[in-house]
C-alpha cells in the first residue's frame, strides 16, 4: 500500500485531531443546552472521513447522513462555521437554518446531511447522474451508515449507478451499530461487500481505522469513476465511541468493547505512531499540534457563542432555485 508523504501525513493527522476535539467539545456543549436539537457524535470514525475526503478533489460532490460533522470538517469547512451551525447561528454553514443534521454547502459540493436513512446515497447518485450528463470531470460520493445497508433506497441507487456507469462512490461509514442494533445481527449473508458485488461493481471491505488504507481505496475508486468504469462500493469498518445520539444511556454494548476499540484500534493513536515511526514529527511537534487544535476549537466555540442569530427576514433566501447558482 502506498504511503503518504510528510506534508500529507501531518495534514491528515491534524484534521483527525480537529474532528475529535470538535466532537468532544460539541458533545459537552450539547449536554449543557448550547446545541439545540441534539447531535450525533462521530468520535472514533475520523479516519473514514479524512481518508475519503483526502482522496477527492475540492469540487467533487458528497452527500452524507445524520452523523456528518466529520465529513463536513474533512470537506474543508472551518470548525468555526460548523460549530456556529450547531449553535443555529447566522454564521453557520447553513446560515443557522439546518443545525447538526443538515450541514450543507451546495456551492462547494456538499449536498448535505439529513435524517433519512440511506438518503445520502440516492442524493449523491443523482449528483453523479448530473455530472455524467454535463460531462464534468468529477465524482460524487454517497455516505451511508451500516443501518442503511438494509434499506431499499440504498440498493436502488446502487443499481441505477451500475446500469449507467455513473462516476459514483458509495462509502459505508460502518460504525457497526444502527442506533442500538449490531450490524451482524440484521445483515443477511454477513458480508456487505459481497452483497454490493452482486450488483456488478467493485466492492471492498476495508479497515476504516487506517486513514492511508481509506485513501488508497477511495483514490482507486475515483480513478475508475473518472475513466468511465462506473461506481465502487467501500465498506469502511470503524467504530463510534459514544451513543447513537448525545445523552443516550447505551446498554446494548459493553464498556469492555468500547475500551478495546479506544485503546487498541483508535485511528488517531495509530496514525500518530505511524508519523512518529517515519520521523515525520517529534513527540514535541505532536504535542504542539494537539495544543494548536485545542486553541482552534476553543476559538470556534467562542465564535459560535458570539455570532448573531439568523434574521427572520432571511428565512426564504435561496428558495428561488434560479438564484441558487448551483453547478454540478
Amino acid at each position: 500500500m502506498s504511503t503518504l508523504n510528510k506534508e500529507k501525513s501531518l495534514a491528515a493527522l491534524r484534521q483527525m485531531m480537529v474532528i475529535r476535539d470538535f466532537e468532544e467539545s460539541a458533545d459537552k456543549l450539547c449536554l449543557r443546552g448550547k446545541v439545540p436539537g441534539g447531535m450525533h457524535n462521530s468520535s472514533g470514525q475520523e479516519a473514514v472521513a479524512v481518508g475519503v475526503l483526502s482522496a477527492l478533489a475540492p469540487d467533487d460532490v458528497i452527500a452524507t447522513t445524520h452523523r456528518s460533522h466529520h465529513h463536513t470538517l474533512a470537506k474543508g469547512f472551518t470548525s468555526k462555521s460548523v460549530m456556529a451551525e450547531l449553535f443555529s447561528k447566522a454564521t453557520g454553514v447553513s446560515g443557522g437554518r439546518g443545525g447538526s443534521m443538515h450541514l450543507a454547502g451546495v456551492e462547494r459540493g456538499h449536498f448535505g446531511g439529513n435524517g433519512i436513512v440511506g438518503a445520502g446515497v440516492g442524493i449523491a447518485m443523482g449528483a453523479a447522474l448530473g455530472i455524467q450528463t454535463l460531462k464534468h470531470k468529477k465524482v460524487a460520493v454517497g455516505f451511508v451508515g451500516d443501518g442503511g445497508m438494509n434499506t431499499g433506497r440504498t440498493w436502488e441507487a446502487v443499481n441505477m449507478a451500475v446500469i449507467y456507469k455513473l462516476p459514483f462512490i458509495i462509502i459505508c461509514d460502518n460504525n457497526q451499530y444502527a442506533v442500538e442494533t449490531f450490524v451482524g445481527r440484521v445483515t443477511g449473508g454477513g458480508d456487505l461487500a459481497k452483497r454490493a458485488a452482486g450488483f456488478g461493481l467493485p466492492s471492498f471491505n476495508i479497515n476504516g481505522q487506517d486513514v492511508e488504507e481509506v485513501i488508497k481505496y477511495t483514490s482507486e475508486a475515483r480513478e475508475r469513476a473518472l475513466a468511465g468504469e462506473g461506481p465502487t462500493f467501500i465498506n469502511a469498518v470503524t467504530y463510534r465511541y459514544y451513543g447513537h445520539n448525545v445523552g443516550e444511556k447505551g446498554q446494548y454494548r459493553t464498556q469492555e468493547e468500547i475500551a478495546e476499540w479506544r485503546t487498541s484500534k483508535d485511528p488517531i493513536d495509530y496514525f500518530t505512531g505511524v508519523v512518529l515511526d517515519r520521523k515525520f514529527a517529534t513527540q514535541q511537534e505532536i504535542d504542539d499540534m494537539r495544543a494548536s487544535v485545542k486553541r482552534e476549537i476553543e476559538e470556534a466555540v467562542a465564535f459560535a457563542e458570539s455570532s448573531p442569530e439568523p434574521d427572520i427576514s432571511t428565512i426564504t433566501q435561496g428558495v428561488d432555485s434560479g438564484k441558487l447558482g448551483i453547478q454540478l
